[in-house]
């Protein structure tokens, strides 16, 4: 079991896709988990499916709500009282041009996305500072360091995160918190169908790199041992999307002619 054995972790966006597939892969690990969505219902589905069952807490959450995050991080520290592994993994994606998104979709995208991992990460961290351990995961995107057509208001929350954590990570090192960002590329869930169009409305199509990409297990067996290594920040993906943050560092304006051309779904 080595790293995640009895260690507390609580994981946002639990219920379905990337959270789900480290739910199961942590239990199997050794971890005691704190599972948190919006749905009830299928975080308790989650739950009965992780081994050790009996042990985790379903907690539902609303990261809009931030005023209610205190008092969520207050129940796990009395419940556990600690928490070892903070996993944000929680967000909502776009599929819609700059010029026809709203801004009340470009609010609402980096609310959840960014405001919503802050405010939770900050009711967790003074914990962590008072025990000098603890490890903040933020489950980002290559969307974070690169741009591309229809997810503006994605890729500047994700990118957003990228900075906020990279300063995280300096502030915390010598108070012996890790900060671990991790960066999928394309993942088969169910996270394009759930993204928001620009007046709002959901997409409700699976994109074709979505179908054909890796497994959320998969991609969790990366993950976790990523975290356990203490990662600073690394990219889990297909090599397209990989060499294609490679490219834009490395050849700007050739990526940038490059990232006209694709299809983006």
């Amino acid at each position: 079991m080595g790293y995640f054995s009895g260690k507390v972790v609580w994981i946002t966006g639990a219920s379905s896709g990337i959270g789900e597939g480290l739910a199961y892969e942590l239990a199997k690990r050794g971890a005691v988990l704190v599972l948190s969505a919006r749905r009830e219902p299928q975080l308790e589905a989650v739950r009965k499916r992780c081994q050790r069952s009996e042990q985790h807490l379903v907690l539902p959450l609303d990261l809009l709500d931030t005023a209610s995050l205190p008092a969520a991080a207050e129940l796990v520290l009395e419940r556990f009282g600690r928490v070892d592994i903070l996993i944000n993994n929680s967000g909502i994606s776009q599929r819609g041009t700059v010029a026809e998104t709203t801004i009340d979709v470009d609010r609402r995208i980096m609310e959840v996305n960014y405001v919503g991992t802050v405010a939770l990460t900050k009711a967790v961290l003074p914990s962590m500072l008072e025990r000098q351990a603890g490890q903040v995961v933020v489950i980002s995107s290559i969307a974070g360091k690169i741009g591309t057509p229809l997810r503006s208001a994605y890729a500047a929350s994700k990118h957003a995160l990228q900075g906020f954590f990279d300063c995280l990570r300096a502030e915390v090192h010598e108070r012996g918190l890790i900060v671990t960002l991790i960066s999928p590329g394309f993942v088969r869930t169910e996270i394009t169908k759930h993204s928001l169009t620009g007046d709002g409305s959901t997409y409700d199509k699976m994109g074709d790199a979505q179908e054909k990409a890796m497994s959320p297990e998969a991609f969790a067996v990366k993950a976790a041992d990523a975290i356990a290594k203490g990662e600073a920040d690394v990219m889990i993906g297909g090599k397209k999307e990989v060499w294609a943050v490679r490219l834009s560092r490395l050849l700007p304006p050739v990526y940038r002619f490059m990232i006209r051309k694709i299809k983006s779904t």
